[in-house]
């Protein structure tokens, strides 16, 4: 199992941060089953209409995840975590269509627990994996194809520096159609109780099983 550790500098500046762990193994990815691009689509739809008397930031998983970044140090007006980006898009109606499977079930995830998810190539990671707060000078090219600066950002980091952020994830170790093994990291909202992180952590590793096939194993990090 790989070694993760969450630094100790983002428990005292959070103090019920938890995360959502899972590993798998063997996986399949490809196209998306019928059955996940109409329950992506039905989906957006449902929650563009619930929006429509709403505003994004009001919602509670998008809300508490603004007051993180917010206490990080980062303007939550100019840096939207990856789960308001989402919520946003599905405002305006610009909904996401089907990309290709593994992607497709981050994104619904997303949508439905309206918290951060970061999924990696585990076989482009090196060594352990610790998740902290991003340092002066911290960069990667994101998924957004842009330069992204890590300073006082929420990181996930191997022995190579920083692949991942609640922000936008790197360029360097995304999932493809080539992937067999691979990382998942839930950013739950620190309010979750450890029985429900538990569930919603089982529930997203079974769905993602059903639809890739492979072996699976997850856990919840948080401060002991």
């Amino acid at each position: 199992m790989l070694e993760i550790h969450v630094s100790s500098g983002l428990f005292k500046e959070i103090p019920h941060f938890k995360l959502g762990v899972i590993e798998y193994k063997g996986i399949t990815v490809g196209n998306s089953p019928q059955m996940l691009k109409g329950r992506l689509q039905m989906f957006q739809e449902s929650i563009y209409f619930d929006l429509e008397d709403k505003n994004v930031p009001e919602l509670p998983g998008i809300q508490e995840w603004r007051a993180i970044f917010k206490k990080i140090g980062k303007d939550p007006n100019r840096y939207r975590h990856s789960a308001e980006a989402l919520y946003r898009r599905v405002q305006k109606q610009n909904y996401l269509t089907s990309v290709q499977s593994v992607i497709d079930i981050n994104n619904f995830f997303s949508l439905q627990y309206q918290v951060p998810i970061g999924i990696y190539d585990l076989d482009r990671l090196e060594g352990h994996v610790d998740v902290r707060l991003g340092t002066e000078g911290e960069e990667y090219i994101g998924l957004n194809g842009r330069s992204n600066s890590l300073e006082r950002l929420i990181v996930a980091s191997d022995l190579i520096g920083p692949f991942g952020s609640p922000f936008v994830d790197s360029a360097r170790t995304p999932v493809t159609l080539d992937t067999k093994n691979a990382l998942q990291i839930i950013y739950l909202r620190p309010s979750t109780d450890l029985e429900n992180a538990n569930r919603l952590t089982e529930s997203l590793m079974n769905m993602f099983i059903q639809v890739h096939g492979g072996d699976g194993s997850f856990r919840i990090l948080e401060r002991q």
